[in-house]
Parts: C-alpha cells; sequence; structure tokens
C-alpha cells in the first residue's frame, strides 16, 4: 500500500479532574523536554517486532520447525529487519522512537539483551527511544533455544529486569512512574507528553503455562494515570498515550484478548481526561479506529508488527499550531540490503518474499481449519478455498477493506462455499 496518509487534527478539551482523596499520591520530577514549545516532533512508532536472537537458534530441525508454526513473523530474518529499522532511524532522524510491546518473540533473556543492544545504536545516533513490554515479554513459559533438532526451555525476564534491562529506553526518562505496573510517563516536548502504558496482566503465566494473551489497566494504574494527566494540564501539555493492547476493536471478529478486558472503563476515563490518541499494536494489523461521543473523539491506531507482511511501521508528527500527521510506512530491507551488498535474494526481494512467506502460511492455516471443520478427506476444492482466503487475508493486511477488498480478487466462485462453512 505503500506510504499511506491519515491527517488526524486534534484538539484537546481537558475536563476538570478531581482526584479522589484516597488515591496514592504520585511522584513526579522535574519535566525536561527534548523539543521546545511551537516546534514540530516526530515519532516513529514500531510494534510486535518479536525479536529473537540469533544465539538462540541456528538453522537446524527445531528452529525450522519453530518457523514453520508461526503465523507469518519473519522470525529468521528478525534480526535484518532490525537492522534496517536502525538504518532508517539513522536517515530520517526522527525524534523519538515508540516501540509497543513484544520486543522479544518469547521473551528470552538473550533476546532482550541483543535487542537492548541495537537500541543503543538508535540512541547513539540521536533519536530517543521509549519502550513498553508486550504480552510475549516477561516470565513466558514459553522462553526457548532452539539448536539441534529439538528446542530446549531458556530464561525469561522479571518485571523488575525488564526496567533493568530497558533502563536506558524510557524508564529514566520518566519523571513518573506507576508503581503498581511498569508504566512512566515522559515529556518529549514542551506540547506533548506521552504515557507509556504497561498493559499487561501480571501473575498469569506461571500457573497456566502458557504466555498470558489479554491485557487490562488496574484502577492504581488508572488513578496514576489521572494525576499524570493533571500535572499536563497544568503545564498546558497534550497528553497522548502507547500501550500494548487495543483500546477500540479493530476487527468485528478477532477482538478477544486484544483489546483490553476493561477497555469501556478505560475509554471512559481517558475521555474525562481529554486523551484523544493511543498508540497500540498487539492484532498485527495497521487500522485506525475512533470512538465518537458528543463532540468528543478517541483514536486507537493500531501498528502492525514490523516482523510479519507488509512490514510497516508508523510515523507521527505533532505541532501545536497544526495537530497530528501520521503515516504507515513499509520497512525498507531492499534498499538495506543494496546499501550494504547483501546477497541473499530474498532481501534483495523482500517486498515479494515477505509477501509470498505471509500468503502460504494463511493457505497452511486455513486449509486446515476448513479439512478440521469439514470432517471429510482432502479434495481440490478445499485448496482453491483456502487459497482465496489467503489471499484476501494478505489484502486484508495489506489496507484493503470490504468492497474495495472482495475486487482485488477475481476467483470469486468458492465464496458461497466458503459461506457455508460451520461456525
Amino acid at each position: 500500500m505503500g506510504s499511506k496518509k491519515i491527517f488526524l487534527v486534534i484538539s484537546i478539551c481537558f475536563c476538570h479532574i478531581i482526584l479522589a482523596g484516597c488515591m496514592n499520591k504520585a511522584t513526579f520530577s522535574t519535566p525536561s523536554c527534548k523539543v521546545p514549545s511551537g516546534e514540530k516532533v516526530t515519532f516513529f512508532i514500531v510494534s510486535d517486532p518479536h525479536y529473537i536472537s540469533k544465539n538462540t537458534y541456528n538453522e537446524d530441525e527445531a528452529f525450522e520447525n519453530f518457523c514453520c508454526s508461526n503465523d507469518g513473523k519473519l522470525l529468521n530474518y528478525a534480526n535484518e529487519i532490525m537492522d534496517t529499522l536502525v538504518w532508517e532511524v539513522e536517515n530520517k532522524r526522527p525524534d523519538f522512537l515508540i516501540i509497543s510491546g513484544d520486543l522479544t518473540c518469547n521473551g528470552e533473556r538473550e533476546s532482550h539483551l541483543d535487542f537492548s543492544n541495537k537500541l543503543s545504536i538508535i540512541e547513539e545516533q540521536g533519536t530517543c527511544v521509549f519502550v513498553i513490554p508486550g504480552n510475549h515479554d516477561i516470565e513466558n513459559p514459553w522462553a526457548s533455544n532452539y539448536i539441534g533438532k529439538e528446542p530446549c526451555k531458556t530464561e525469561s525476564i522479571s518485571m523488575q529486569e525488564f526496567a533493568e534491562i530497558y533502563n536506558s529506553f524510557g524508564y529514566n526518562e520518566s519523571i513518573s512512574r506507576d508503581e503498581n505496573s511498569l508504566s512512566y510517563l515522559v515529556t518529549p516536548s514542551e506540547d506533548l507528553w506521552l504515557l507509556m502504558i504497561d498493559s499487561t496482566k501480571k501473575d498469569k503465566t506461571k500457573s497456566s503455562g502458557t504466555p498470558e494473551r489479554g491485557g487490562m489497566l488496574s484502577s492504581k494504574t488508572l488513578n496514576w494515570i489521572e494525576q499524570c494527566s493533571a500535572l499536563a494540564k497544568e503545564k498546558n501539555a497534550c497528553l497522548i498515550a502507547s500501550m500494548h493492547h487495543n483500546l477500540l476493536p479493530h476487527n468485528s471478529v478477532i477482538n478477544k484478548d486484544y483489546v483490553i478486558d476493561n477497555s469501556q472503563e478505560v475509554l471512559e476515563v481517558f475521555r474525562k481526561l481529554g486523551i484523544e490518541m493511543v498508540l497500540t499494536g498487539h492484532i498485527h494489523l495497521q487500522s485506525i479506529k475512533s470512538h465518537v461521543l458528543d463532540d468528543s473523539k478517541l483514536y486507537d491506531i493500531a501498528t502492525g508488527s514490523i516482523l510479519a507482511y507488509p512490514n510497516l511501521y508508523g510515523e507521527l508528527k505533532y505541532c501545536l499550531d497544526n495537530g497530528f500527521e501520521y503515516n504507515a510506512n513499509k520497512i525498507d530491507v531492499e534498499s538495506w540490503a543494496l546499501k550494504y551488498k547483501i546477497k541473499d535474494n530474498n532481501l534483495t526481494n523482500f517486498l515479494e518474499y515477505s509477501r509470498n512467506y505471509f500468503e502460504n502460511k494463511s493457505y497452511e492455516k486455513y486449509y486446515n481449519i476448513i479439512v478440521e471443520k469439514l470432517a471429510e478427506p482432502e479434495k481440490q476444492e478445499f485448496k482453491s478455498m483456502a487459497q482465496l482466503v489467503a489471499k484476501l487475508n494478505v489484502e486484508y493486511f495489506n489496507g484493503f477493506r470490504n468492497n474495495t477488498l472482495i475486487s482485488t480478487i477475481n476467483d470469486k466462485e468458492y465464496y458461497t462455499l466458503i459461506d457455508t462453512l460451520p461456525d
């Protein structure tokens, strides 16, 4: 879809905030803003890089099987895609980079350490980095090494270790930290402040043996957010937020565990506080949704996974006089490969490779679903149906919706068959 432009000009209306007497009082340090009032500020937004360290795998059976079982993420090129991001940041020089969770594949300590080293390079180039965790990043029981023929369990990290490893990427720049989560408040510019919100659930993974996919914000975290908003209002700063999980549903069918559990409560708090933009991820889909009530509008901008087709990152610009401008850009792996004389054909033809890989993974997934639902032996029409759904899935993630999506596919003969599939 190239560079898809969406312009948002938002007028921030702050409500009077009454802080409850029982609220724990947050502590704040003096704001230190990189960008002066009246000047434009630029953010890159990356979500779901799912980085996996090359120290955790080799090109053998265990890693090959792991890659075959994933949902279209290019785990085998996570390092090269991240290096391309470092290169693009160096060339385009945004003021800030936001990474909204799922920094690592499955929370491997080694992956966190390697990923933080790459973020250090970005900061050395002059771009300040802010990170928050996603559901894959902390105390993940799926953390594994893939050496040889069988995967082997490896160390993940704790909440405290996450803050230590990524101390230089938001935590030490914060003017306030939530005592009950890994959320924090930063002041990138005098005109625009940013809440980096930890939306992950706590103490769930150990009992279930699987990582907790869903998210929520506790009442204590919401109380802290109210106090952050009061200070921003006092300093005449616009306040926006970023968190891993979605606040609004981006897909009418797939929203359980993607939208935070207490979305209605959080939505009401954000509306009351005048927070009109939330930058999210998790669903791996580039999408903008809005909630309108009376004269107020709140935007949830979900940035797709940079590791999965169409491999996007967001670019957000803000100026006090003109409001917000948001663009979705494809990571330019092909130019990076040309620059550094990389000979891998998958990288020099990355757009085609990534699309084909994603379509093939979609085909495998939906073919298995169709066969399972119909409980019949393999038929040619099942393969054709799965191919159609895979093509639709590729175009859906590429930005097409509804009738425009249907019009991109010529093979309509299996629509009726797909409609007859049991739920």
